[in-house]
């Protein structure tokens, strides 16, 4: 008998989009506990699409999304909700309370969607920022720390509930080399002393290919390539090897695609011009 887990998230043959606009195609994809899934593409090929429909705010137009053993788009009222309580998300924002300390913004979770007592979150709060490195900033307002301290303390929000699955929407962004390197090993630490399931939504290539199991590359509306770091780096793909090498040159497009609702768009502006 095989003792490899059961994915967490699969995709099979999933097609994402708005309206009658469709951003992605035939989507095959799998995350395992304990492993650091990077989604990897160009800004505007779909990454962000992928995280809502994970979390179930976009139902696939085709194909099938399962999150933990369930089909996504057949859950609804509380029972999605329990489903996401399941996860972590920290957004590209941050999200944090402006008014609230370092120690309320981690703590909010606990009080939203437990029953534990005072001292209980005391303990839980204050080992996930000891966890972050933020134990002693706890009596600090979000004004008095730093962007990249502040996507720490999202950190340590998104994981307060000891989720099975966490997603990061551009966890590097903004940040400085030394934050960077730091956020970059806490998502990986996290993952592994959690053992739950991770996914990137990235285009940082250097700190992904760090700490990634696998990694999913997607653009001109599909899914190129996937595979570990050290097999994408090696593949000759155009696409692969520009993305990777940030060079300006190469298949992928500058403009953004020509679009059914664009077309309607434009042929009303010009019947009223």
């Amino acid at each position: 008998m095989s003792n490899r887990p059961e994915p967490l998230v699969t995709f099979t043959g999933v097609s994402l989009g708005y309206g009658d606009f469709t951003v992605l195609r035939d989507l095959d994809l799998e995350v395992l506990p304990g492993q650091v899934v990077a989604m990897m593409g160009g800004s505007g090929s779909g990454k962000t699409t992928l995280l809502r429909a994970v979390t179930g705010q976009l139902l696939a137009q085709a194909g099938s999304i399962t999150v933990f053993g369930q089909d996504i788009a057949s859950l609804h009222g509380e029972a999605l909700r329990e489903t996401r309580q399941r996860m972590g998300v920290l957004f590209q924002s941050g999200a944090l309370f402006t008014d609230l300390d370092v120690f309320e913004n981690v703590a909010f979770p606990l009080r939203e969607h437990t029953c534990i007592s005072e001292q209980q979150i005391l303990e839980r709060v204050l080992d996930k920022l000891q966890a972050v490195g933020l134990r002693h900033a706890a009596h600090l307002r979000i004004s008095e720390i730093s962007g990249g301290m502040a996507r720490r303390v999202a950190l340590a929000r998104a994981i307060v509930l000891e989720p099975e699955l966490i997603l990061y929407d551009e966890p590097f962004a903004g940040l400085d080399p030394i934050s960077l390197g730091i956020t970059a090993q806490l998502i990986r630490n996290m993952t592994d002393q959690l053992g739950c399931a991770t996914i990137l939504i990235t285009h940082d290539v250097t700190e992904s290919f760090a700490i990634a199991d696998h990694v999913y590359l997607i653009g001109q509306g599909k899914l190129l390539a996937h595979g570990s770091p050290a097999e994408l780096s090696a593949a000759q793909d155009e696409y692969l090897q520009q993305f990777l090498q940030g060079r300006p040159d190469g298949p992928i497009g500058f403009h953004y695609p020509l679009t059914p609702a664009f077309e309607r768009w434009f042929a009303a502006r010009r019947g009223a011009a």
